[in-house]
């Protein structure tokens, strides 16, 4: 796995959480536990919607097998300059700057302006605009 990707048991795996699905963050809706027979191992029936695309995924996880955590990196930044559906930042600590796409929820978007500071996410490699600080 990637060094931004650690692994658990599927038994600590909690509504709420995060982890990798068809090699996309996602989070997790709901996660539903069957106990077989007294040799047989639980399976892991779970289902997530994913962090940068929003598809929904499900699948079912052996109780002995190894799920995906992704490190999710909550950072600051600031709108440099807008131009179309891309968005300039700089990132608040490193000062390294790079571009965005604008967020496609309507209320942070109508929100984003030059100067304004934002939180962003940086998630296997992946940056998105989360909110407006």
């Amino acid at each position: 796995m990637e060094e931004d990707v650690r692994s658990v048991d599927p038994h600590k795996v909690k509504k709420g959480s995060y982890i990798v699905m068809d090699g996309s963050p996602c989070l997790v809706k709901d996660v539903k536990v069957s106990a077989p027979g007294k040799h047989g191992h639980a399976k892991f029936r779970i289902e997530a919607v994913g962090v940068f695309d929003e598809k929904k995924r499900v699948e079912v996880f052996s109780g002995h097998a190894k799920i995906g955590i992704p490190l999710i990196n909550k950072k600051n930044g600031q709108v440099l300059s807008i131009s179309g559906e891309k968005v300039q930042v700089m990132d608040m600590e490193s000062f390294e700057t790079f571009e965005l796409d604008m967020p496609k929820e309507e209320e942070i978007k109508s929100q984003i302006s030059e100067g304004k500071q934002i939180m962003y996410w940086e998630v296997m490699g992946k940056k998105e605009i989360k909110g407006i600080r």
